[in-house]
């Protein structure tokens, strides 16, 4: 499952909210994703590993 993890999954495995993830896309601390066929974004363990580090700053 490298690098397909949709905003559900984050939400999961990060223990946040949608709307925090789409708040750091908004302020530019996450570049926005790539969206799949059906328009969901689409997140990579990179995205994750960033989130983290937001996370524990």
């Amino acid at each position: 499952m490298e690098g397909n993890y949709t905003i559900g999954d984050l939400v999961k495995k990060l223990n946040i909210n949608k709307e925090t993830i789409r708040y750091y896309e908004k302020i530019g601390l996450l570049s926005e994703p790539k969206k799949n066929a059906n328009g969901y974004r689409i997140y990579s363990e990179k995205d994750i590993e960033m989130i983290r580090f937001i996370c524990i700053t």
